[in-house]
């Protein structure tokens, strides 16, 4: 998906919000359960509550590997699905991949081709060449962990390279070097609000994508006063838990959208 499509979405619904499909079968309600493939009838019942107020949805794809091929076949679904039925709506494969450049390729190739995903998550940890090979796909987004939301963040995070710059500092500033602002988006973790002033001083255009909000406690005002881009909205503000276990009875998605109309109400105003 082109920037200029991700954009013009998030001017018409108002809203920057994705939901994060975190699909845990000990969480959904309990009559799915019932169902041929429980996964994939709660995402679909989930996406078509809440697409008119979310511009993505980004599935975590721990919760699909950890049930095996029947899992596997839930995201192969849940993603077609989505691409079928609300085509405008970006979506996010949350793998955090990164391997020797061999290896990246076939990750490529895996959520790129044979899952067409419009965007990776990855981790920059082993450089340039663990990264340029997901770059190969046109219209494709990788998504670098720079500031996240986790307390071990500041293992390694917050480390001093230099006089000037902490580790995640350094991954905005170099990875600026391999990709354009058309193709690489950042992680900053909500709870990390106060570092969003120092993360658009070194990417001001870039695509955030932001977790951590809702359940995990971040604030949407402060991320949309500070995450905001210097020309656009470009930000992705993921909430997971907070919309898709807003209720575990039959009424799951119908509560589902009033959380996920509830967070596009606090966004609109920053939108123009």
């Amino acid at each position: 998906m082109k920037r200029s499509a991700l954009e013009a979405q998030i001017r018409a619904k108002k809203s920057v919000l994705c939901v994060g499909l975190d699909t845990d079968l000990e969480k959904i309600p309990a009559h799915l359960l019932e169902l041929e493939d429980p996964i994939f009838e709660f995402n679909k019942a989930i996406i078509d509550a809440t697409h008119r107020y979310a511009v993505a949805y980004k599935p975590n794809l721990a919760f699909y590997e950890a049930e095996g091929l029947k899992g596997w076949q839930s995201l192969v679904r849940t993603i077609n699905y989505l691409n079928d039925t609300y085509p405008e709506c970006f979506s996010i494969a949350d793998a955090k991949r990164g391997d020797i450049g061999n290896t990246s390729a076939r990750y490529a190739k895996a959520f790129f081709e044979v899952l067409p995903f419009h965007a990776l998550t990855i981790a920059p940890y082993m450089g340039v060449d663990s990264v340029k090979p997901f770059l190969a796909y046109p219209d494709k987004w990788i998504i670098l962990l720079a500031l996240t939301s986790n307390p071990g963040a500041a293992d390694f995070q917050f480390l001093q390279v230099d006089e000037q710059a902490q580790l995640f500092e350094t991954v905005l500033e170099k990875s600026q070097k391999w990709a354009t602002d058309e193709e690489l988006m950042f992680v900053v973790g909500a709870t990390k609000a106060a570092f969003l002033e120092r993360v658009r001083k070194i990417a001001p255009n870039h695509f955030l994508l932001v977790p951590g909000v809702g359940a995990q406690g971040g604030s949407v005002a402060e991320v949309m006063k500070y995450g905001m881009g210097s020309e656009s909205a470009a930000l992705l503000i993921n909430s997971s838990r907070g919309i898709i276990y807003a209720s575990q009875g039959l009424d799951f998605a119908k509560k589902a959208a009033v959380a996920a109309k509830d967070l596009q109400k606090d966004m609109q105003g920053f939108i123009l």
